[in-house]
């Protein structure tokens, strides 16, 4: 069972735990998120932890759609938090306010019949411009053919990361197939051996894919701990104003203790 299948089943304990309890106990809260879907597989993790700790005193809601979509969501309160994957901007929704739970890393990656294992800056830019359209034309690559590209929506905060951070701010190319979610990505460059896509850390590990270095440097979680592998971000939640009640005291718990620090370790990198 591959780690994405188990994140479904997290997703559906968590619900089941929801579920269960009783409806005359009134001092159940729902606490309803949206956004990321690269800190979906996170926050699931997070949140049925967190149903086992409070038995019969929350239960979740969980929902994806983008990071775009999350710091929305939070801020016309359709949502008790957003899941967001990228730093505040000038430009964001008034008096939301972004908490910092960790840091991911993301990567470029193929189908695993592809042994690309490499590129260096000026290969990724040339393939992600549509400036090289070929297989043959990339050192490492064993795929022939067309190079396939699969990205993300603009309902997702990546792009524009992927694009600052691993493309030299070279934007990319209008021939890309756009996915509304991480897990569609991962799909689409799993079932096509000509493919190269961008994933969170989390999705480019899974077995079906081949996570692929940048400059020399693997893309790894370990890695990116060290600081050795610069696609790193942030994740947040967000809420609009200052969290309050069964919200803040689940952002607090995620950036306070042990157990979630634990968590987020197995999947990604906490903050201290």
């Amino acid at each position: 069972m591959t780690r994405t299948r188990r994140l479904g089943a997290a997703l559906t304990a968590t619900a089941v735990a929801a579920v269960a309890v009783p409806a005359s106990a009134s001092a159940v809260s729902t606490i309803t998120i949206s956004g990321a879907t690269g800190s979906a597989p996170l926050v699931a993790l997070l949140a049925k932890k967190y149903v086992k700790l409070k038995p019969g005193k929350v239960r979740f809601k969980l929902a994806q759609g983008g990071g775009e979509v999350g710091v929305q969501d939070a801020a016309a309160g359709r949502v008790t938090i957003g899941n967001a994957s990228r730093d505040p901007r000038p430009s964001d929704p008034p008096g939301i306010v972004f908490y910092p739970i960790a840091k991911d890393y993301f990567c470029f990656d193929v189908n695993p019949a592809n042994k690309l294992t490499n590129l260096t800056q000026d290969q990724a830019q040339a393939i992600w411009t549509g400036q090289v359209r070929n297989w043959e034309d990339v050192p490492g690559a064993t795929a022939s053919g067309t190079i396939d590209l699969i990205g993300r929506t603009s309902a997702s905060s990546l792009p524009p990361l992927v694009q600052q951070l691993l493309l030299g701010n070279k934007q990319i190319s209008d021939l890309a197939a756009l996915k509304p979610s991480d897990g569609l990505v991962e799909q689409s460059v799993a079932s096509d051996r000509n493919a190269i896509g961008f994933n969170s850390g989390y999705y480019a590990a899974q077995k079906d894919v081949r996570a692929v270095g940048y400059e020399g440097v693997a893309c790894s979680l370990q890695n990116a701990k060290s600081g050795q592998y610069p696609g790193v971000r942030n994740y947040y939640e967000v809420t609009r104003g200052p969290a309050k009640g069964a919200a803040s005291a689940f952002i607090h718990w995620i950036q306070k203790s042990p157990a979630a620090r634990k968590i987020i370790a197995s999947v990604a990198i906490p903050l201290n």
